[in-house]
This record gives C-alpha cells, sequence and structure tokens, in this order.
C-alpha cells in the first residue's frame, strides 16, 4: 500500500436524479483524508483507483450528512467489467497535482508563449482551470488538443477578467 493511500470497499449505486452512477465515500474515509476523524469539508481533489486496474484524478462530491460519492462514468463501468449494485475495491490518495489534471503539452506550451493567457489562465478559480484543460484532453489527435487550447486561450483573453464562463471560453 502507497503512503497516504485509504482503501474501503464501496457499492455502485445511481443518483437518478443527476442520472449518475456513483461510488459513495463515507465519513470515516473523508476523515481520513482530512486528517482528523471528524466531519470534514469534502472539496478534495483524489486519484481515485478502482478493483487495482483503473485510475483517474477526480473530486468528491457532496452526498448530505458528511458523506461524499465520486462519479462512475459508464464508460468506465465497462472498462472494469461491473454493474450497478455490485461491490468494488476503492483507493483513494490525496492529488496534490496543481490543477488536478495532467496539463497536455499542447496547452503548456501554449502557455508558456502566451504570457497574457498564462496570467489569464492563473487567475481562474481551480474549477475553471480543471475544465480548460479536461476539454482539452479529451480529444486524441495533438492537433486538435493545439486547436482546443488556442481556442479557449484566445476567448479566455477576450473576456472581462472576473466574469469568465464556460460558454464564453467556447465561443458560445
Amino acid at each position: 500500500m502507497v503512503e497516504n493511500q485509504i482503501e474501503y470497499t464501496s457499492e455502485i449505486n445511481r443518483l437518478d436524479k443527476l442520472k449518475l452512477f456513483y461510488i459513495e465515500v463515507p465519513v470515516e474515509i473523508i476523515s481520513q483524508l482530512n486528517g482528523k476523524f471528524e466531519k470534514g469539508k469534502l472539496n478534495h481533489r483524489v486519484v481515485i483507483t478502482i478493483n487495482n486496474q483503473l485510475n483517474w484524478q477526480g473530486g468528491i462530491v457532496a452526498l448530505g450528512d458528511g458523506i461524499g460519492y465520486i462519479t462512475l462514468s459508464t464508460a468506465r463501468m465497462k472498462q472494469l467489467s461491473v454493474h450497478l449494485n455490485e461491490t468494488v475495491n476503492v483507493s483513494l490518495i490525496l492529488d496534490t497535482s496543481k490543477y488536478g489534471f495532467d496539463v497536455p503539452e499542447e496547452l503548456e506550451e501554449l502557455l508558456k508563449q502566451d504570457i497574457e493567457g498564462n496570467r489569464r489562465f492563473e487567475l481562474l478559480k481551480p474549477g475553471m482551470q480543471r475544465y480548460i484543460i479536461y476539454y482539452i484532453i479529451q480529444v486524441k489527435s495533438s492537433e486538435k488538443r493545439l486547436d482546443r487550447a488556442l481556442l479557449l486561450i484566445n476567448n479566455l483573453k477576450l473576456t472581462i477578467e472576473g466574469k469568465e464562463e464556460f460558454k464564453t471560453l467556447l465561443g458560445k
């Protein structure tokens, strides 16, 4: 086991109102992430590993009563060959990376060259930074990742500082 790694089991559940599958993060696990055994803040970014097979960077969302959840996409469920109500082994490690995602090299290079784009990117809230990174890494082609990076950073520079919205970054 890796240092600071927390392991437990959870059943795959469905949150019908949001139409998503999730794994629960009990109060005790959240307390361990906080370093204290009490109800704590949920806004944790973590590296999640399921059944020692698949890992990704994600966040814990409040479910209620100090309990959290992590969304489990149908694509990930398919990769893991798991279904609703099955029990899975979960491993969590606090994500200490700067953005909560690996920055694609196309965006990294653009931000090195575009001083104003970099400044504006660094002023964004972490969730908006992650949105930009995630939107870029969704495409496989390096050319398309660069196109997306250019689109988002150029649109970011056109918005009023402090008034950035996802739709304006997409040019809508």
